[in-house]
């Protein structure tokens, strides 16, 4: 039957064309980064990898190759063993490992030896990652961004949601990072992306945008959590001619932490592990009224406090400094957090948006 090899940027938009999308990479390689949709088939476990390469390295290449065909051959079987009743006859994988050679090449010279339609990305992840660092630096530019802006607790990312149920091109940065974006960000029980897989995430849902449409994001900074944005899109965010300021009142605002945050109320010893975080920027005396507040379980007076004298001069700053239309930005108000409302409120903006695209000019 024969292997056949596909460039990159022809995989890239036929992912959902194969039946498995297989990686050879040991594990560690794989939990740092991986194409959408792949799963594991490592032909060297991470130990077996470092055994190799040390005997290539301090005994010869010959007796490497011998240890290293045995692990491989052990471990191409065992992935066959394991999934032999799920494996049909018209079963066709994609393959590939760092570079696209002697991992990928020998897991797909025994899945073709078999009889699958074997197919094996040329270059490998490397080729891959290439393609998307490059398609992250150019997929921002067409983008019609409008750009959610408001102060901490005031529902963007609900807001985005109800937008997107709406109808709406959305693209929520926070879901993709894993991370809410503030100090106290970090979701309960979810380990954020490492750089490249996030950079992969964002890519995948960079691609799957139409830039006809106009495309709604929150006013983030350059790190959520310990992610980076790239730099093409961060420029295109803080230049777009479009800003909406949601308006929340205090109290609604102070209630939607406390549902946002209800894991660090059952979570003391973090919740004051994080605030340490702030001492340099808001000083010792207010981070221990914080605690304080929280260790009396008076956790309302505590988020609005961090709310008032924390987060908003330090949103204020940030947003007169960083997005240029800023000060132009439409008001949108919502009397509350609640799903109901918030989805009234993205009806009636899309709804007003629409009326202004229709609007004659000149």
């Amino acid at each position: 039957m024969g292997v056949r090899l596909i460039e990159a940027a022809e995989a890239a938009g036929q992912l959902a064309a194969f039946d498995a999308v297989l990686d050879a990479r040991s594990p560690t390689e794989f939990a740092d980064d991986h194409l959408p949709g792949a799963v594991n088939w490592p032909v060297l476990s991470d130990e077996e990898r470092r055994d190799v390469g040390t005997i290539y390295a301090q005994v010869s290449p010959f007796d490497a190759r011998k240890l290293g065909a045995s692990l491989v051959a052990r471990n191409i079987a065992s992935h066959l063993e394991r999934h032999r009743d799920f494996l049909q006859r018209d079963w066709s994988p994609l393959v590939y490992c760092w570079r696209g050679g002697q991992r990928s090449g020998t897991l797909a010279w025994f899945l073709d030896q078999v009889g699958f339609r074997t197919t094996v990305l040329k270059g490998g992840y490397k080729a891959f990652r290439r393609l998307v660092l490059e398609e992250l630096e150019r997929l921002p530019a067409g983008l019609d961004l409008r750009i959610v802006c408001g102060r901490t607790g005031c529902g963007k990312t609900r807001l985005l949601a109800a937008l997107q149920e709406a109808g709406a091109q959305v693209l929520d940065l926070e879901a993709l990072a894993a991370h809410r974006g503030s100090v106290l960000g970090g979701l309960p029980d979810v380990e954020q992306p490492t750089q490249r897989h996030f950079e992969t995430r964002l890519w995948r849902s960079l691609r799957a945008l139409d830039p006809r449409q106009p495309v709604w994001v929150e006013s983030e900074s350059r790190k959520i959590g310990r992610v980076h944005l790239p730099e093409a899109l961060i420029t295109r965010m803080r230049q777009s001619a479009r800003c909406f300021h949601l308006s929340l009142p205090d109290p609604a605002r102070v209630a939607l932490l406390l549902e946002d945050y209800a894991h660090l109320t059952h979570d003391l010893p973090r919740f004051e592990a994080l605030l340490a975080g702030l001492v340099p920027l808001r000083g010792r005396e207010r981070v221990e009224r914080w605690r304080h507040l929280a260790r009396d379980g008076r956790w309302a007076e505590a988020f609005e406090s961090l709310m008032l004298e924390h987060y908003d001069p330090g949103y204020l700053e940030s947003m007169q400094r960083n997005f240029a239309s800023f000060g132009e930005a439409q008001v949108v108000t919502a009397p509350d957090g609640s799903p109901a409302s918030l989805l009234d409120t993205a009806r009636h903006l899309l709804q007003r948006e629409a009326s202004a695209a229709a609007a004659p000019t000149g």
